[in-house]
């Protein structure tokens, strides 16, 4: 969540149901204790602590350092005259009244920047850091392009591009990520998956690994070939329908190379190691120029659909629902081929 903008500290009333708060006998009251910073501050980075489960990875995501956390949690611990966490060398816990304050917390930031959302209005501009995970191919070749006019179009915004070809992630929050792009069915019950397209996939092999036979038409005819795996999608079979009739078969296949990268694939359908099933931009370029051929053009593996996901959410901030925009209106065009 973006830094909100406030001119002073909102009021927060301090617990009457902590009976050891954490300043000695002789300081000041929690009444009456000066408070630096603004108390949203110091509840953005309360509520960052617990998510991300460690100072250490709260000052991370945050772009600031340990000690700087640590004084914010304490300033926030004095202000509301309770402790909010326990905490030890090796672990860290959540005390009662920090369990209500994390939610309270939470509902608050929420309304907070959902208010400035509707002041703001129409002319809302997103700023800040967007971080977005994304396939190593899909991120280098087909997504750059949108995420280009997203930053040309929103100057205010920077964004991390973090490739992994296994983008799903566990706990978006911990790992400071605003949203992936994921190809495949999207199984998580707990994010919001937006469809972008899918991407058809075709089964291709080097002229050398028919060793002059004639280009397989039926799936029949892939009995013999050796082939390749894409470990993501497909290992030891792989289900292929017929374009026009909608039949399916289930082709058993003794991989001799298997890869989690599109990239590597396609290299060793190149060198003429096997049968590759690949998505069909990657290979367009190949296919033209002959170095690959494309096999029963009319069986086909199941398209794999795109989808952007992130976590359910009250609020949603500006540069992600700018983000989901972009990319809803330029992915279809470039995920074909």
């Amino acid at each position: 969540m973006a830094k909100p903008v406030i001119a002073s500290a909102l009021p927060l009333p301090s617990s009457s149901n902590s009976s050891s708060p954490p300043h000695s006998p002789n300081s000041p009251s929690a009444a009456t204790l000066p408070v630096s910073g603004d108390r949203i501050e110091l509840m953005q980075t309360f509520v960052r602590i617990v998510e991300a489960g460690s100072l250490s990875a709260a000052a991370a995501q945050l772009g600031t350092t340990q000690p700087t956390v640590s004084r914010r949690l304490q300033t926030l611990e004095r202000s509301l005259g309770v402790r909010l966490l326990n905490r030890s060398t090796h672990a860290m816990r959540l005390t009662d009244d920090g369990e209500r304050c994390f939610e309270r917390a939470r509902e608050l930031l929420a309304n907070w920047a959902a208010f400035e959302s509707d002041v703001r209005g129409v002319s809302d501009e997103p700023e800040g850091v967007l971080r977005v995970v994304a396939p190593h191919a899909f991120g280098q070749e087909r997504l750059v392009r949108p995420l280009a006019e997203y930053l040309r179009r929103y100057p205010r915004m920077s964004v991390e591009w973090l490739l992994h070809d296994d983008s799903a992630i566990e706990d978006f929050i911990a790992a400071g990520i605003d949203c992936a792009i994921q190809v495949g069915e999207v199984t998580d019950s707990a994010l919001v998956a937006i469809r972008l397209g899918e991407v058809p996939r075709i089964l291709v092999a080097a002229p050398s690994v028919l060793a002059g036979r004639p280009c397989p038409d039926d799936t029949a005819d892939l009995a013999d070939l050796p082939w390749l795996a894409l470990r993501t999608y497909y290992r030891k079979d792989i289900l292929l329908r017929h374009v026009h009739s909608g039949e399916e078969r289930r082709i058993a296949i003794t991989p001799r190379l298997s890869t989690d990268s599109l990239y590597a694939l396609r290299s060793a359908a190149l060198e003429g190691l096997g049968v590759a099933v690949g998505s069909a931009w990657v290979l367009a370029d190949d296919l033209a120029a002959g170095r690959l051929l494309h096999l029963t053009p009319q069986w086909r593996a199941a398209p794999l659909p795109v989808c952007l996901v992130y976590p359910y959410a009250r609020f949603y901030p500006a540069r992600l629902r700018r983000f989901v925009e972009v990319m809803r209106h330029a992915v279809p065009g470039v995920v074909v081929g």
